[in-house]
């Protein structure tokens, strides 16, 4: 199912992956009861698609106790030190239907087209270097008629906490997160492509979170 893999990205990929060498040891306290709602109803979505799913992003893992132990996972992140992590918990609970772990860049996936029946992105994709790459990338390693579902915080599109979440935009990015980048940004791109948007549903805490659902033509 692999392929070869391009050439890593430049710079700013270089400073995510240092960001989350800090963010890993401290991260799952951090996140875990925050994220956990969103993540279960990210899985939930991607699962609905077939058993074969592919986590981009998967970090610590701390969604894959979450699948269907008759599923297939596979985890790919750009922090080898996250992953690590990630590889402890598969082992210490007996996650058999993780299939693979590896370190790899979202806008350049080492698989071949049609690999998975969904591709789920928790909290990854507003962060990534060039976000329409990785969802290229994301189309392409799902079959015809799959899934691609994406949980995350997506900026309001207009008003005043647009323009704070704007005016904040810089700071987040330095610890790690984003507060400006909107929906509306991956529904354009998924029109361009001819991917159908389902739908993106609010969820805990109180909205601030929401899944993105969308599905391959085919």
């Amino acid at each position: 199912m692999l392929r070869e893999r391009a050439p890593e990205a430049g710079p700013t990929t270089d400073l995510m992956r240092k960001a989350y060498a800090r963010w890993a040891p401290v991260y799952d306290v951090v996140y875990d009861k925050l994220t956990e709602p969103a993540a279960r109803a990210a899985v939930q979505a991607a699962v609905a698609h077939g058993p074969r799913v592919l986590e981009a992003g998967v970090g610590t893992g701390l969604s894959l106790g979450y699948y269907p132990r008759d599923s297939f996972v596979c985890g790919v992140d750009l922090s080898e030190d996250m992953l690590k992590r990630a590889g402890r918990k598969v082992a210490r609970r007996g996650l058999s239907h993780v299939k693979g772990l590896q370190v790899m860049d979202v806008c350049r996936l080492g698989y071949k087209d049609a690999s998975f029946d969904a591709v789920v992105a928790q909290f990854l994709i507003t962060l990534v270097p060039d976000p329409e790459a990785a969802l290229t990338e994301f189309l392409r390693v799902v079959r015809p008629g799959g899934g691609i579902v994406l949980a995350n915080h997506f900026g309001q599109s207009n008003g005043p906490v647009a323009r704070v979440e704007e005016i904040v935009a810089p700071l987040c990015t330095k610890i790690g997160w984003s507060s400006d980048f909107k929906a509306t940004r991956i529904e354009a791109w998924a029109r361009r492509n001819g991917v159908e948007v389902v739908g993106l549903a609010p969820t805990f805490p109180g909205g601030f979170f929401k899944i993105l659902r969308m599905r391959k033509p085919g």
